[in-house]
């Protein structure tokens, strides 16, 4: 039982789809299919989709200004939890617009309904995924999805305790564990949070003691899994060869022990591609915090003093900008000390 008075949804949400809206259809056809080694299908001249796995869409791609993820969507195990969180989300008094059959469509899901979330990224929340007939074309051997979902997010916030309430109240979610690391000089605290057997579906950085947020995009990262080492090994070398920036070297986290590395989507926020990381126990885990983000590797790879000059503009800019933190549904929120 949870604090909400119902049985938890823990362990019935995993991370379905993510939407991402951009201009730069050209760039992103290269990127996912090329570097990453994604399936790529294209619906017309404003809409396109890649695949990971047998369902019908992982990302769908939009034309529009945002360079930026718009949408995250979560899969729900079955019609009884969806409207269990439905009802939960009415509850706190917070608007809820079904999608239409089309959205669903697009999407490759049935009964789509959507809502507010933290840093105006809109949340999904559908069941029934459809499958694909259609044989996977790609340059991967595989990605890891199944319970845990395709991966994770994850955000930068000068709220990190309201963000990490929001995700409790709407998916029962549960704190793994933490990192904090200084970057710049500035100290961050990071919180994992899971839904699922996954290690870590959102994970949320903060500048601890400082109001600033200095991430430009609203997603900092996304994180997609391979099915082996050699696929993280090949698309790394892709990502180099086809011109697109790295943001991180290869390296292994200290927390879910994930070998990866980093790329520099043509949107500007970043996209790492991992393996093997830990699958939790949830009869044994103790969250617990670590030293520094990375046992090894993980290096900036071409960053130069004109890219350390915009981050901090970022961050300063940041400041007169308030974050959407949902209140209803963020409550006081959860302290991460």
């Amino acid at each position: 039982m949870t604090t909400h008075g119902a049985p938890s949804v823990f362990g019935a949400v995993r991370l379905g789809y993510i939407v991402i809206e951009t201009n730069r259809f050209a760039d992103w056809r290269r990127f996912g299919t090329d570097a990453i080694g994604m399936h790529h299908d294209a619906l017309s001249r404003n809409l396109m989709r890649f695949r990971l796995d047998d369902q019908e869409c992982r990302f769908l791609i939009q034309r529009g200004p945002a360079e930026d993820v718009v949408v995250t969507g979560w899969h729900i195990d079955d019609h009884t939890t969806f409207e269990r969180i439905e009802a939960r989300i009415r509850a706190h008094g917070v608007p809820l617009t079904v999608g239409t059959d089309e959205e669903a469509a697009l999407r490759g899901v049935e009964r789509l309904l959507r809502f507010p979330g933290p840093k105006g990224i809109t949340q999904e929340i559908c069941t029934t995924p459809v499958k694909s007939a259609e044989p996977l074309r790609m340059l991967a051997s595989g990605f890891v999805t199944g319970d845990g979902g395709m991966g994770h997010i994850a955000l930068t916030s000068t709220k990190p305790a309201q963000t990490r309430g929001y995700f409790h109240t709407v998916f029962d979610a549960r704190l793994t564990d933490y990192i904090d690391e200084t970057i710049s000089g500035v100290k961050f605290k990071i919180r994992f949070l899971r839904v699922n057997e996954r290690h870590h579906s959102i994970a949320i950085a903060a500048a601890r003691d400082l109001p600033i947020d200095p991430v430009r995009t609203r997603m900092q990262h996304l994180n997609i899994q391979a099915a082996t080492l050699d696929d993280v090994a090949q698309s790394y070398q892709r990502v180099h060869e086809l011109g697109f920036d790295m943001a991180l070297s290869v390296g292994q986290h200290t927390n879910d022990k994930e070998l990866s590395y980093y790329a520099r989507t043509p949107s500007g926020f970043e996209w790492e591609v991992g393996w093997n990381p830990v699958v939790i126990d949830e009869t044994t885990w103790e969250p617990t915090t670590h030293q520094g983000i990375s046992i090894w590797g993980h290096l900036p790879v071409g960053q130069t003093i004109i890219g350390k000059l915009a981050q901090f503009q970022a961050g300063a800019r940041s400041l007169g900008r308030p974050e959407s933190t949902v209140p209803s549904l963020s409550g006081a929120g959860i302290p991460g000390d």
